[in-house]
Protein backbone atom coordinates (compact mmCIF):
# COMPACT_ATOMS: atom_id res chain seq x y z
CA UNK A 1 0.00 0.00 0.00
CA UNK A 2 1.38 3.56 -0.64
CA UNK A 3 0.94 5.94 1.82
CA UNK A 4 0.32 9.40 0.01
CA UNK A 5 -0.82 11.74 2.68
CA UNK A 6 0.93 14.96 2.09
CA UNK A 7 3.88 15.51 4.95
CA UNK A 8 1.56 17.66 7.57
CA UNK A 9 0.47 17.60 11.21
CA UNK A 10 -2.42 15.84 11.50
CA UNK A 11 -5.43 17.23 13.14
CA UNK A 12 -6.50 16.25 16.25
CA UNK A 13 -10.11 15.70 16.98
CA UNK A 14 -13.12 17.55 16.36
CA UNK A 15 -16.80 17.45 18.46
CA UNK A 16 -19.80 18.63 18.62
CA UNK A 17 -23.25 18.92 20.70
CA UNK A 18 -26.96 19.61 20.22
CA UNK A 19 -29.56 20.30 22.73
CA UNK A 20 -33.19 20.76 22.35
CA UNK A 21 -33.89 19.29 19.14
CA UNK A 22 -36.00 16.70 17.49
CA UNK A 23 -33.39 16.02 15.19
CA UNK A 24 -30.28 16.19 17.42
CA UNK A 25 -28.35 13.41 16.12
CA UNK A 26 -29.08 14.46 12.38
CA UNK A 27 -27.57 17.73 13.54
CA UNK A 28 -24.63 16.03 14.67
CA UNK A 29 -24.26 14.07 11.67
CA UNK A 30 -24.04 17.94 9.56
CA UNK A 31 -21.99 19.32 11.96
CA UNK A 32 -19.36 16.27 12.17
CA UNK A 33 -19.25 16.38 8.09
CA UNK A 34 -17.94 20.17 8.75
CA UNK A 35 -15.64 18.97 10.90
CA UNK A 36 -14.49 16.14 9.13
CA UNK A 37 -11.01 17.91 8.39
CA UNK A 38 -9.74 17.40 11.99
CA UNK A 39 -10.02 14.02 11.98
CA UNK A 40 -10.85 10.83 9.45
CA UNK A 41 -9.76 7.47 11.13
CA UNK A 42 -13.15 7.11 13.15
CA UNK A 43 -16.51 9.07 14.13
CA UNK A 44 -19.93 8.50 16.97
CA UNK A 45 -22.82 9.85 18.17
CA UNK A 46 -24.47 9.56 21.40
CA UNK A 47 -27.80 10.54 21.22
CA UNK A 48 -30.40 10.82 24.36
CA UNK A 49 -34.22 10.66 24.71
CA UNK A 50 -34.21 10.94 28.24
CA UNK A 51 -34.90 7.51 28.82
CA UNK A 52 -32.19 5.94 26.97
CA UNK A 53 -29.00 6.74 25.55
CA UNK A 54 -27.73 4.93 21.92
CA UNK A 55 -24.50 5.66 20.70
CA UNK A 56 -23.10 4.51 17.32
CA UNK A 57 -19.48 4.59 16.39
CA UNK A 58 -17.40 3.23 13.43
CA UNK A 59 -13.83 3.58 11.90
CA UNK A 60 -14.00 5.49 8.59
CA UNK A 61 -15.49 9.32 7.53
CA UNK A 62 -18.45 10.27 8.40
CA UNK A 63 -20.63 9.70 5.52
CA UNK A 64 -20.28 6.64 5.05
CA UNK A 65 -20.76 5.77 9.18
CA UNK A 66 -24.23 7.42 9.19
CA UNK A 67 -26.78 6.61 6.85
CA UNK A 68 -30.04 7.27 7.05
CA UNK A 69 -31.26 3.36 8.65
CA UNK A 70 -28.49 4.53 11.39
CA UNK A 71 -29.20 7.67 12.24
CA UNK A 72 -33.20 6.65 12.40
CA UNK A 73 -31.80 4.38 15.31
CA UNK A 74 -30.29 7.88 17.39
CA UNK A 75 -33.67 9.13 18.96
CA UNK A 76 -33.56 12.18 20.97
CA UNK A 77 -33.71 15.83 22.44
CA UNK A 78 -29.98 15.82 22.70
CA UNK A 79 -26.51 14.64 21.08
CA UNK A 80 -22.65 14.32 20.85
CA UNK A 81 -20.52 14.04 18.33
CA UNK A 82 -17.20 13.05 17.46
CA UNK A 83 -14.76 12.61 14.61
CA UNK A 84 -11.64 11.23 15.45
CA UNK A 85 -7.50 11.44 14.66
CA UNK A 86 -5.74 9.25 17.23
CA UNK A 87 -3.10 11.45 19.43
CA UNK A 88 -3.47 9.28 22.42
CA UNK A 89 -4.38 5.75 22.30
CA UNK A 90 -4.22 3.27 19.38
CA UNK A 91 -6.13 3.75 16.27
CA UNK A 92 -8.81 1.03 16.59
CA UNK A 93 -12.56 1.00 17.14
CA UNK A 94 -12.34 0.62 20.44
CA UNK A 95 -10.82 3.99 20.73
CA UNK A 96 -13.73 5.54 18.88
CA UNK A 97 -15.75 8.24 20.57
CA UNK A 98 -17.77 8.85 22.37
CA UNK A 99 -17.28 6.91 24.93
CA UNK A 100 -20.50 5.64 26.94
CA UNK A 101 -20.34 3.81 30.39
CA UNK A 102 -22.80 3.38 33.23
CA UNK A 103 -21.54 4.02 36.47
CA UNK A 104 -22.72 5.14 40.21
CA UNK A 105 -24.18 9.16 38.60
CA UNK A 106 -25.81 7.66 36.06
CA UNK A 107 -25.28 7.01 32.20
CA UNK A 108 -22.70 9.85 30.75
CA UNK A 109 -20.87 9.53 27.08
CA UNK A 110 -18.06 11.67 26.59
CA UNK A 111 -16.24 13.18 23.58
CA UNK A 112 -12.75 15.20 23.29
CA UNK A 113 -10.30 17.25 21.84
CA UNK A 114 -7.30 17.38 23.37
CA UNK A 115 -4.71 15.52 25.01
CA UNK A 116 -4.07 15.18 28.97
CA UNK A 117 -0.39 15.23 29.84
CA UNK A 118 -1.08 13.91 33.14
CA UNK A 119 -3.34 10.43 31.69
CA UNK A 120 -0.84 7.96 32.83
CA UNK A 121 -0.11 8.72 35.98
CA UNK A 122 -3.74 9.11 36.97
CA UNK A 123 -4.58 5.75 35.10
CA UNK A 124 -1.76 4.00 36.52
CA UNK A 125 -3.21 4.78 39.98
CA UNK A 126 -6.34 3.85 39.03
CA UNK A 127 -4.95 0.01 37.70
CA UNK A 128 -2.83 -0.38 40.84
CA UNK A 129 -6.94 0.30 43.17
CA UNK A 130 -8.10 -2.20 40.90
CA UNK A 131 -9.75 -0.27 37.94
CA UNK A 132 -10.03 -1.57 34.65
CA UNK A 133 -10.55 0.39 31.25
CA UNK A 134 -11.84 -0.95 28.19
CA UNK A 135 -10.03 1.43 26.56
CA UNK A 136 -6.45 2.70 25.66
CA UNK A 137 -7.47 6.36 25.56
CA UNK A 138 -6.50 9.16 27.71
CA UNK A 139 -10.28 10.30 27.59
CA UNK A 140 -11.95 7.35 29.39
CA UNK A 141 -9.82 8.39 32.85
CA UNK A 142 -12.14 11.13 32.98
CA UNK A 143 -15.12 9.17 33.23
CA UNK A 144 -13.47 7.12 36.22
CA UNK A 145 -13.06 10.56 37.56
CA UNK A 146 -16.60 11.31 37.32
CA UNK A 147 -17.67 7.85 38.48
CA UNK A 148 -14.98 8.01 41.60
CA UNK A 149 -15.85 11.83 42.61
CA UNK A 150 -17.44 12.41 46.22
CA UNK A 151 -19.51 14.91 44.85
CA UNK A 152 -23.05 14.03 45.21
CA UNK A 153 -24.31 15.70 41.89
CA UNK A 154 -23.40 15.17 38.04
CA UNK A 155 -22.12 19.08 37.77
CA UNK A 156 -20.40 18.70 40.93
CA UNK A 157 -18.37 15.72 40.10
CA UNK A 158 -17.73 16.34 36.69
CA UNK A 159 -16.24 19.89 37.65
CA UNK A 160 -14.61 17.80 40.35
CA UNK A 161 -13.25 15.43 37.74
CA UNK A 162 -11.85 18.76 35.24
CA UNK A 163 -9.92 20.24 38.35
CA UNK A 164 -7.82 17.09 38.14
CA UNK A 165 -6.71 17.04 34.96
CA UNK A 166 -3.67 18.68 33.09
CA UNK A 167 -3.20 19.62 29.49
CA UNK A 168 -5.45 20.40 26.74
CA UNK A 169 -9.44 19.50 26.46
CA UNK A 170 -12.61 20.93 25.40
CA UNK A 171 -15.16 18.30 26.50
CA UNK A 172 -18.90 17.65 25.49
CA UNK A 173 -20.56 15.22 27.64
CA UNK A 174 -24.20 14.01 27.54
CA UNK A 175 -26.30 12.32 30.35
CA UNK A 176 -29.93 11.62 29.82
CA UNK A 177 -31.26 15.06 30.48
CA UNK A 178 -28.45 17.26 30.28
CA UNK A 179 -25.38 18.07 27.90
CA UNK A 180 -22.10 19.87 29.78
CA UNK A 181 -19.35 21.63 27.60
CA UNK A 182 -16.11 22.49 29.23
CA UNK A 183 -12.56 24.05 28.19
CA UNK A 184 -9.49 23.57 30.10
CA UNK A 185 -8.08 26.50 31.85
CA UNK A 186 -5.39 27.60 29.92
CA UNK A 187 -7.62 27.36 26.53
CA UNK A 188 -5.79 25.44 24.72
CA UNK A 189 -8.59 24.10 22.34
CA UNK A 190 -11.29 25.66 20.74
CA UNK A 191 -14.81 25.32 21.55
CA UNK A 192 -17.84 27.71 20.23
CA UNK A 193 -21.41 27.76 21.64
CA UNK A 194 -24.55 29.08 19.46
CA UNK A 195 -27.70 28.58 18.87
CA UNK A 196 -30.39 27.40 16.53
CA UNK A 197 -33.63 29.56 16.52
CA UNK A 198 -36.58 27.61 17.30
CA UNK A 199 -39.37 27.79 15.34
CA UNK A 200 -42.98 28.99 16.00
CA UNK A 201 -42.42 30.18 19.49
CA UNK A 202 -40.30 27.12 20.45
CA UNK A 203 -37.04 27.22 22.60
CA UNK A 204 -33.70 27.95 20.59
CA UNK A 205 -31.41 24.89 20.48
CA UNK A 206 -27.86 25.05 21.63
CA UNK A 207 -25.12 23.90 19.63
CA UNK A 208 -21.22 23.17 20.57
CA UNK A 209 -18.46 22.47 18.04
CA UNK A 210 -14.71 23.00 17.64
CA UNK A 211 -15.20 25.18 14.83
CA UNK A 212 -17.92 27.84 14.09
CA UNK A 213 -17.77 26.43 10.23
CA UNK A 214 -20.37 23.73 11.88
CA UNK A 215 -22.80 26.21 12.66
CA UNK A 216 -23.15 27.91 9.41
CA UNK A 217 -23.86 24.00 7.93
CA UNK A 218 -26.53 24.09 10.77
CA UNK A 219 -28.04 27.47 10.45
CA UNK A 220 -26.84 27.76 14.24
CA UNK A 221 -25.81 31.53 14.90
CA UNK A 222 -22.64 31.88 16.56
CA UNK A 223 -22.92 33.31 19.90
CA UNK A 224 -19.44 33.03 22.15
CA UNK A 225 -16.66 30.97 22.91
CA UNK A 226 -16.95 28.72 26.15
CA UNK A 227 -14.30 30.22 28.06
CA UNK A 228 -10.74 28.48 29.69
CA UNK A 229 -12.16 27.03 32.79
CA UNK A 230 -15.78 26.97 32.34
CA UNK A 231 -18.50 24.41 32.45
CA UNK A 232 -22.04 25.02 30.55
CA UNK A 233 -24.57 23.14 31.76
CA UNK A 234 -27.83 22.73 28.97
CA UNK A 235 -31.06 21.25 30.43
CA UNK A 236 -34.69 21.25 31.26
CA UNK A 237 -33.66 24.11 33.50
CA UNK A 238 -31.73 26.34 30.81
CA UNK A 239 -28.50 27.14 30.05
CA UNK A 240 -26.38 27.46 33.51
CA UNK A 241 -22.20 27.90 33.58
CA UNK A 242 -19.95 28.71 36.39
CA UNK A 243 -16.08 28.10 36.61
CA UNK A 244 -14.94 24.99 37.92
CA UNK A 245 -11.71 26.44 37.95
CA UNK A 246 -9.72 29.90 37.52
CA UNK A 247 -8.55 30.60 33.69
CA UNK A 248 -4.71 30.61 33.77
CA UNK A 249 -2.17 32.09 31.76
CA UNK A 250 -3.79 31.51 28.43
CA UNK A 251 -2.18 29.00 25.81
CA UNK A 252 -4.79 28.89 22.75
CA UNK A 253 -3.02 26.67 19.97
CA UNK A 254 -1.26 28.94 17.22
CA UNK A 255 -1.09 26.19 14.72
CA UNK A 256 -5.34 25.84 15.22
CA UNK A 257 -4.97 29.15 12.74
CA UNK A 258 -1.99 28.45 10.89
CA UNK A 259 -3.19 25.22 9.69
CA UNK A 260 -6.02 23.08 11.71
CA UNK A 261 -9.05 25.11 11.09
CA UNK A 262 -11.08 25.52 7.81
CA UNK A 263 -10.61 29.32 6.75
CA UNK A 264 -14.04 29.99 6.81
CA UNK A 265 -14.22 29.25 10.65
CA UNK A 266 -13.89 31.47 13.42
CA UNK A 267 -11.28 30.21 16.22
CA UNK A 268 -10.78 31.69 19.95
CA UNK A 269 -12.67 34.40 18.20
CA UNK A 270 -10.33 35.30 15.08
CA UNK A 271 -11.15 35.37 11.47
CA UNK A 272 -8.96 32.07 10.27
CA UNK A 273 -9.43 33.48 6.55
CA UNK A 274 -7.77 36.96 7.57
CA UNK A 275 -5.05 35.26 10.44
CA UNK A 276 -3.79 33.11 7.07
CA UNK A 277 -3.97 36.20 4.66
CA UNK A 278 -2.31 38.67 7.61
CA UNK A 279 0.58 35.56 7.91
CA UNK A 280 1.47 36.15 4.23
CA UNK A 281 1.67 39.46 4.19
CA UNK A 282 4.01 39.66 6.96
CA UNK A 283 6.05 36.75 5.06
CA UNK A 284 6.43 39.20 1.85
CA UNK A 285 7.50 42.04 4.17
CA UNK A 286 10.73 39.85 5.71
CA UNK A 287 11.36 37.41 3.42
CA UNK A 288 11.15 39.61 0.15
CA UNK A 289 12.09 38.06 -3.05
CA UNK A 290 12.21 38.95 -6.96
CA UNK A 291 10.02 36.46 -8.95
CA UNK A 292 7.26 36.42 -11.50
CA UNK A 293 4.32 33.84 -9.65
CA UNK A 294 3.05 33.04 -6.35
CA UNK A 295 1.63 29.99 -6.00
CA UNK A 296 0.35 28.49 -2.89
CA UNK A 297 0.56 24.47 -1.85
CA UNK A 298 -3.09 23.43 -2.08
CA UNK A 299 -5.03 23.63 0.29
CA UNK A 300 -3.88 25.31 3.44
CA UNK A 301 -1.22 27.91 1.88
CA UNK A 302 -3.17 28.55 -0.84
CA UNK A 303 -4.43 31.57 1.85
CA UNK A 304 -0.87 32.92 2.81
CA UNK A 305 -0.35 32.86 -0.55
CA UNK A 306 -3.28 35.37 -1.57
CA UNK A 307 -1.54 37.61 1.16
CA UNK A 308 1.88 37.42 -0.06
CA UNK A 309 0.51 38.46 -3.30
CA UNK A 310 -1.03 41.18 -2.15
CA UNK A 311 1.25 42.92 -0.19
CA UNK A 312 4.17 41.78 -2.67
CA UNK A 313 2.55 42.86 -5.66
CA UNK A 314 3.65 39.75 -7.26
CA UNK A 315 0.56 37.85 -8.99
CA UNK A 316 -0.59 34.48 -7.31
CA UNK A 317 -1.42 31.73 -10.11
CA UNK A 318 -3.14 28.39 -9.13
CA UNK A 319 -0.04 26.99 -10.12
CA UNK A 320 -0.53 23.34 -8.09
CA UNK A 321 -3.93 21.33 -8.10
CA UNK A 322 -5.08 19.31 -5.89
CA UNK A 323 -6.78 15.69 -6.10
CA UNK A 324 -9.15 15.90 -2.97
CA UNK A 325 -10.44 12.25 -4.01
CA UNK A 326 -7.25 9.85 -2.99
CA UNK A 327 -6.39 8.48 0.03
CA UNK A 328 -4.51 5.51 -0.28
CA UNK A 329 -4.01 3.63 -2.98
CA UNK A 330 -2.68 -0.26 -3.62
CA UNK A 331 -2.13 0.29 -7.22
CA UNK A 332 1.66 1.69 -8.46
CA UNK A 333 3.18 0.97 -11.97
CA UNK A 334 5.36 -1.30 -12.63
CA UNK A 335 7.76 1.37 -14.06
CA UNK A 336 8.08 3.29 -10.68
CA UNK A 337 7.29 6.74 -11.42
CA UNK A 338 9.28 9.17 -8.93
CA UNK A 339 7.34 11.05 -6.11
CA UNK A 340 4.26 8.90 -7.26
CA UNK A 341 2.52 9.36 -4.45
CA UNK A 342 2.96 13.25 -4.61
CA UNK A 343 1.20 13.21 -7.92
CA UNK A 344 -1.06 11.28 -7.28
CA UNK A 345 -1.99 14.41 -4.49
CA UNK A 346 -1.18 17.17 -6.59
CA UNK A 347 -0.67 18.46 -10.09
CA UNK A 348 1.40 21.29 -11.27
CA UNK A 349 -0.40 23.58 -14.36
CA UNK A 350 2.94 23.71 -16.56
CA UNK A 351 2.03 26.55 -18.73
CA UNK A 352 1.61 28.91 -16.02
CA UNK A 353 5.08 27.23 -14.30
CA UNK A 354 7.15 27.16 -17.57
CA UNK A 355 9.67 29.94 -18.00
CA UNK A 356 8.60 31.24 -14.46
CA UNK A 357 10.46 32.12 -10.92
CA UNK A 358 8.21 30.46 -8.58
CA UNK A 359 7.39 31.74 -4.94
CA UNK A 360 5.93 28.38 -3.50
CA UNK A 361 3.88 29.50 -0.08
CA UNK A 362 3.56 26.47 2.69
CA UNK A 363 2.03 26.06 6.08
CA UNK A 364 5.26 24.26 7.43
CA UNK A 365 7.68 21.76 6.50
CA UNK A 366 7.68 18.84 9.08
CA UNK A 367 10.00 16.40 7.37
CA UNK A 368 10.79 17.95 4.72
CA UNK A 369 10.21 15.25 2.17
CA UNK A 370 7.18 15.99 0.87
CA UNK A 371 8.32 19.65 0.36
CA UNK A 372 11.11 18.21 -1.47
CA UNK A 373 8.94 16.50 -3.75
CA UNK A 374 6.89 19.51 -4.46
CA UNK A 375 9.59 21.69 -5.30
CA UNK A 376 11.20 19.07 -7.74
CA UNK A 377 7.23 18.68 -9.03
CA UNK A 378 7.55 22.57 -9.68
CA UNK A 379 11.01 22.42 -11.16
CA UNK A 380 10.58 19.94 -13.41
CA UNK A 381 6.84 21.70 -14.65
CA UNK A 382 9.41 24.21 -16.18
CA UNK A 383 9.89 26.73 -13.16
CA UNK A 384 13.48 28.25 -13.47
CA UNK A 385 13.37 29.27 -9.59
CA UNK A 386 11.98 27.84 -6.71
CA UNK A 387 11.67 30.17 -3.58
CA UNK A 388 10.02 28.89 -0.30
CA UNK A 389 7.87 30.36 1.78
CA UNK A 390 6.73 29.25 4.82
CA UNK A 391 3.70 30.73 7.14
CA UNK A 392 4.84 29.62 10.60
CA UNK A 393 8.41 29.70 12.56
CA UNK A 394 10.43 26.40 12.23
CA UNK A 395 8.65 23.45 13.91
CA UNK A 396 11.45 22.18 16.00
CA UNK A 397 9.52 20.39 19.04
CA UNK A 398 6.17 17.88 19.62
CA UNK A 399 3.72 18.95 20.52
CA UNK A 400 1.48 17.11 23.88
CA UNK A 401 -1.59 18.95 23.57
CA UNK A 402 -3.66 17.41 21.00
CA UNK A 403 -1.64 17.13 17.69
CA UNK A 404 0.25 14.24 16.29
CA UNK A 405 3.24 15.76 16.04
CA UNK A 406 6.82 13.19 14.91
CA UNK A 407 9.54 12.69 17.54
CA UNK A 408 11.35 15.47 17.49
CA UNK A 409 14.10 13.57 15.91
CA UNK A 410 12.53 13.80 12.92
CA UNK A 411 11.46 16.98 12.99
CA UNK A 412 14.00 18.56 10.02
CA UNK A 413 14.66 21.91 11.31
CA UNK A 414 15.37 20.70 15.20
CA UNK A 415 17.91 19.13 13.55
CA UNK A 416 19.16 21.14 10.14
CA UNK A 417 19.76 25.06 9.64
CA UNK A 418 17.41 26.60 7.25
CA UNK A 419 20.09 26.66 4.84
CA UNK A 420 20.67 22.89 4.98
CA UNK A 421 16.73 22.76 5.03
CA UNK A 422 16.93 24.65 2.00
CA UNK A 423 20.01 22.53 0.40
CA UNK A 424 17.44 19.51 1.21
CA UNK A 425 14.12 20.34 -0.31
CA UNK A 426 16.36 21.83 -3.28
CA UNK A 427 14.73 25.27 -3.01
CA UNK A 428 16.95 28.17 -4.83
CA UNK A 429 16.04 30.08 -1.28
CA UNK A 430 14.15 29.21 1.63
CA UNK A 431 12.59 31.55 4.81
CA UNK A 432 10.17 31.38 7.52
CA UNK A 433 7.80 33.64 9.09
CA UNK A 434 9.52 34.77 12.30
CA UNK A 435 7.70 34.07 15.52
CA UNK A 436 6.65 37.46 16.12
CA UNK A 437 5.46 38.00 12.47
CA UNK A 438 2.95 34.56 13.26
CA UNK A 439 2.06 36.51 16.63
CA UNK A 440 1.09 39.93 15.41
CA UNK A 441 -1.04 37.92 12.67
CA UNK A 442 -2.97 36.11 14.78
CA UNK A 443 -4.12 39.88 16.44
CA UNK A 444 -1.80 38.99 19.90
CA UNK A 445 -1.17 41.70 21.42
CA UNK A 446 3.07 43.04 21.66
CA UNK A 447 4.08 41.93 25.10
CA UNK A 448 0.86 39.80 26.16
CA UNK A 449 1.06 36.41 24.63
CA UNK A 450 -1.60 34.05 25.04
CA UNK A 451 -1.00 31.44 22.32
CA UNK A 452 0.89 28.31 22.77
CA UNK A 453 4.18 28.26 20.35
CA UNK A 454 5.96 25.41 22.06
CA UNK A 455 6.59 23.68 18.98
CA UNK A 456 8.50 26.09 17.89
CA UNK A 457 9.81 27.11 21.24
CA UNK A 458 9.84 23.95 22.78
CA UNK A 459 8.82 25.97 26.15
CA UNK A 460 5.94 23.79 27.13
CA UNK A 461 3.02 25.83 29.21
CA UNK A 462 2.38 22.58 31.85
CA UNK A 463 4.74 20.73 33.94
CA UNK A 464 3.31 17.41 33.02
CA UNK A 465 5.24 16.35 29.59
CA UNK A 466 6.68 13.35 27.88
CA UNK A 467 10.31 14.21 27.96
CA UNK A 468 11.45 10.91 26.54
CA UNK A 469 12.15 12.04 23.46
CA UNK A 470 12.93 15.82 24.07
CA UNK A 471 15.25 15.72 27.18
CA UNK A 472 17.16 17.69 27.57
CA UNK A 473 16.61 19.41 24.80
CA UNK A 474 13.53 21.82 26.24
CA UNK A 475 12.95 23.02 29.63
CA UNK A 476 9.55 23.26 31.02
CA UNK A 477 7.85 26.40 31.66
CA UNK A 478 8.89 29.00 34.25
Amino acid sequence: MIEIELDKLHEECGVVAVYGNPESAKLCYLGLHALQHRGQESAGISASDGQRMTVYKSMGLVADIFSEAVLQKLPGNHAIGHTRYSTAGDSALLNAQPIQVDCNKGRIAIAHNGNLVNAADIRKRFELAGSIFQTSSDTEIVLHLIAQSHEKTLPDAIADALRRLEGAFSFVISSPHHIFAARDPRGFRPLAMGHISGKEGLPDSIVFASETCAFDLLGAKYDRDVKPGELVVVGPEGVHSHFYAPALVQSQCIFELVYFARPDSFVFGKSVQESREQMGRHLAREAPVEADLVVGVPDSGLTAALGYARESGIPMQFGLVRNHYVGRTFIEPEQRVRDFGVKLKLNPVRQLLTGKRVILIDDSIVRGTTSQKIVRLVRDAGATEVHMRISCPPTTSPCYYGVDTPERRHLIAARKSVEEVRDFIGADSLAYLSLEGLRASCGEPQGDPHYCTSCYTGKYPTNYVDLHDIRPAVALAE
